[in-house]
């Protein structure tokens, strides 16, 4: 008997028609791929075999979520653990195979984890500027009782030349204001009083700790054991691209930079191997078409982590 899901379970599933009818979505690449073929495709492949094929310069922005140096089961799809310098190695294999299909102002976004940043950092430098690194809170994980419990993830921001977009205005945080100073008229002083609470606006960190990782409330929310969070994403896009840029994920998985580079009006296309997370993030691109909402990202700003819900109720904000 199928497993039936608790009342507000909002995993994304997919039928065994839903597969069929979004494995013919698919783009599977035969010969060498052109960008109006791919343009807004999810491209269902393996890396490694379609390097080669991919055009050149067509990507302004490139974020990459590759495995990390873990044994990790991607349904159909393993990776295992290597050593540091084999880990580095296979960053490089493909990471210097990429280079061509970036425009010359295009910027990179390399997601990592403790064990793989310095991998990340080394490779990524040997071919792009080195901007910054942002650090991430996951607000779950394992504890440890022999080790400091693994709650943080990395980001490596490079762009491949020293011409760059970088949209600082569109990536403002709203945060509560805790202790609200007023001017000598007794008004605030760079904050605003609102009924619901009083806010401030602020430029973004390289220090991130508003994000939710999906969960099985989420609308969000997959089977994929290491998805992104919409939220997370969509400041990468909206700080480093501009509506119309061109987006790719080479490590695509169940499709989260499509997802939203399509909510924000971006061109997209991604890789992934495994068929069923190809059909996962075809479901989720069809639902995007009507729903444009990004937890978290509200009237053009990214909002502190539970200053919503006295704000808008039953908006999936």
């Amino acid at each position: 008997m199928e497993k039936q899901k608790a009342k507000n379970n909002r995993t994304i599933v997919l039928s065994n028609e839903e597969i069929e009818k979004y494995s013919k979505k698919l783009f599977i690449p035969i010969d060498s791929i052109s960008i109006e073929e791919i343009e807004n495709k999810t491209i269902k492949a393996d890396l490694f075999e379609v390097i080669e094929k991919l055009p050149e310069k067509f990507v302004d922005l490139m974020i990459v979520d590759p495995p990390y140096n873990l044994y990790r089961k991607f349904n159909t799809v393993k990776f295992n653990e290597m050593s540091i310098n084999e880990y580095s190695d296979w960053l490089d294999s493909w990471l210097k195979k990429l280079i061509k299909v970036l425009k010359d102002d295009a910027s990179i976004y390399i997601c990592g984890d403790w064990k793989t940043s310095t991998s990340i950092h080394l490779v990524g430098s040997k071919y792009f500027y080195v901007r910054n690194r942002i650090t991430w809170e996951r607000d779950k994980g394992r504890g440890a009782l022999k080790n400091w419990k693994n709650n943080s993830e990395d980001i490596w921001f490079f762009t491949k030349s020293n011409k760059y977009v970088f949209n600082a205005e569109k990536v403002k945080h709203k945060r509560k204001v805790i202790a609200p100073y007023r001017d000598e008229n007794k008004k605030p002083k760079d904050w605003e009083e609102t009924p619901n609470g009083n806010f401030r606006l602020t430029y973004a960190s390289n220090l991130w700790n508003d994000i939710s990782i999906p969960f099985w409330s989420m609308p969000e929310n997959t089977d994929h054991p290491t998805q992104k969070p919409e939220k997370l994403i969509a400041k990468l896009i909206l700080a480093s691209s501009n509506e119309g840029d061109f987006v790719f994920d080479p490590f695509l998985g169940s499709g989260t930079t499509s997802v939203v580079a399509k909510k924000l009006g971006r061109k997209y296309a991604g890789i992934e191997k495994d068929n069923y997370f190809c059909c996962i993030a075809e479901k989720r691109l069809d639902i995007a078409e009507t729903e444009k909402n990004i937890q978290g990202f509200y009237q053009g700003y990214f909002w502190e982590r539970n200053t919503l819900n006295e704000i808008i109720r039953d908006k999936n904000v």
